[in-house]
């Protein structure tokens, strides 16, 4: 620690490690009545500082968070090391294991081929996680010692600006994704001269760099051929119109940012964007005002994948709106408030399917056309009655319409719905409540599966209950999880005892895993 530090006037803003947590500095210098210099830094991690920037009533630096600064002596502080030298302390050539690895971005898993040659020169990948990466060294030296490379990651690096990232990927002509995510980089004055070093990049992740959308603006002009961009867990609050940039964009992830929902439409003229992920930035409303109910929007044009998982949606009204976008396939909300009138999640899915009559995949999961129809035809019985008293057969009420903008083309697609049915209708979801689920106990695999048939509206408590009858095992010590069908290998977690098996969308043949302490 402490080796090859930088010249005193070159200390501030420079990124730096100290115990393992990443830190930028902020202040060279004595503070009194202490002898000795001290660095000033601003952590990254917000629960390892100790103040503002002050001592004993003397401001000597300012940082965002109240608690986000401290002192710390020169000897417990790194300033990195080079790319090559890094790349040669991670990467003793044993190129195999590394092509082994898969790294994702923005949900994009990413595979390397087959390396001919054990050789830095042959590696088309470089996986520098947490490494103290804090520039490109000797000039031309990456071109000429790692020059195929097309997948970059460089997370949670000490790298301080982009002049120095640029620095390393002007010498990777072939460079197509680069992951930066939890670092900090300062913004370029000037990003022109920046703009050849990212030439070829396709796809960039930033995601926790606590960096806002007027930033990412202003670097987008360094990215002209960029396609996906991921950017959660950032600062970002307020969307612009992206002004001749990222008009390449094709999948954009600003999920887990306090966005204002009213700023959502400012990107809605991308040319290009396919995938929209919006998960959990507190979103409750959007509204398509250049189109009719039943019509189709001209906003996010190609838009084909649109996620809303973890939000404040509550109202059907948002997904009618939802139902003008000209070219959505793919949609997921779980973790939203969407209810039916029974109360039934599976109901709920159902009027999705219904009302979203392009949609492919909901909530990750394939609807066949058998749902499709199912979905349809009780959507249509569960509002039948509504749509004989707004006029039904000749033409149905404008508030009806508002409410419910498909319904006249299903009618057209199945005919009228019978009067007679619409009184006797209950809604499929109730006819399948039962739910036939597998207990299993990796831990333990001397015990066998135990296989239980259980309501979906049954609480987690209860079944913990259920298995302390059965393995006499104390419910606070039980912990669950559980695996669909319909994605395998992928555990959820079952953490709150008050929710129901609904609420997990835990459905017919899934497997409870549990385990115990």
């Amino acid at each position: 620690m402490g080796v090859d530090q930088p010249n005193p006037e070159e200390v501030v803003d420079r990124r730096v490690s100290c115990d393992g947590e990443r830190a930028t500095v902020r202040y060279l210098g004595t503070v009194p009545p202490t002898a000795g210099l001290w660095y000033g830094v601003e952590w990254d991690n917000l629960e390892r500082g100790k103040h503002d920037g002050s001592h004993e009533g003397v401001q000597y630096f300012t940082c965002r968070n109240p608690k986000g600064g401290s002192f710390v002596r020169p000897a417990k502080v790194s300033f990195g090391v080079d790319f090559l030298t890094v790349v040669r302390q991670e990467y003793t050539i044993d190129t195999e294991e590394v092509l082994s690895q898969e790294i994702s971005i923005s949900s994009r898993k990413l595979e390397w081929g087959k390396v001919k040659e054990r050789s830095y020169e042959n590696l088309p990948s470089v996986l520098l996680t947490r490494s103290e990466v804090n520039g490109a060294g000797a000039d031309g030296e990456i071109r000429e010692t790692t020059p195929n490379v097309q997948w970059l990651d460089m997370c949670g690096t000490l790298l301080s600006c982009w002049e120095d990232v640029a620095a390393i990927t002007q010498q990777l002509e072939h460079l197509e994704g680069l992951h930066l995510s939890n670092n900090r980089l300062r913004v370029p004055s000037e990003v022109s001269p920046l703009c050849r070093s990212f030439c070829s990049l396709r796809t960039l992740a930033l995601n926790n760099c606590d960096l806002t959308w007027t930033q990412i603006l202003e670097c987008a002009p360094m990215w002209p051929q960029l396609e996906v961009l991921s950017l959660e867990e950032n600062n970002i609050t307020e969307l612009r119109r992206p002004e001749g940039v990222l008009q390449s964009l094709k999948n954009l992830n600003v999920s887990s940012n306090p966005l204002e929902q009213n700023t959502v439409l400012s990107i809605a003229a991308l040319p290009r964007l396919e995938e929209l992920n919006l998960s959990k930035t507190g979103l409750s409303d959007i509204r398509f005002d250049d189109a009719a109910p039943g019509s189709q929007t001209d906003m996010f044009a190609a838009l084909k994948t649109l996620r809303l998982d973890y939000n404040k949606i509550t109202e059907w009204c948002v997904v009618n709106e939802l139902g003008k976008l000209r070219s959505l396939v793919i949609f997921t909300c779980r973790g939203n408030r969407l209810l039916s009138s029974d109360g039934n999640p599976r109901t709920a899915n159902q009027m999705l399917i219904a009302k979203l009559g392009k949609l492919e995949l909901l909530n990750n999961g394939q609807i066949a056309p058998d749902d499709r129809k199912g979905a349809e035809c009780d959507y249509m019985k569960m509002f039948g009655l509504e749509w004989l008293e707004a006029g039904g057969g000749s033409e149905p009420s404008r508030e009806f319409i508002i409410q419910h903008p498909r319904y006249p083309s299903l009618v057209q697609k199945y005919g009228a719905p019978d009067e007679g049915l619409l009184k006797k209708w209950v809604p499929l979801a109730l006819k399948n409540q039962l739910l036939k689920i597998t207990f299993v106990f990796p831990d333990h695999p001397d015990r066998k599966p135990i296989e239980k048939k259980l309501p979906d509206s049954m609480k987690v408590q209860k079944v913990k209950g259920l298995l302390n009858r059965l393995l006499k095992v104390p419910p606070s010590d039980l912990k669950l999880t559980y695996t669909t069908l319909k994605k395998m290998g992928i555990e959820y977690e079952i953490d709150i005892d008050l929710k129901t098996l609904s609420h997990y969308a835990i459905e017919d043949g899934d497997q409870v895993q549990v385990r115990w302490s």
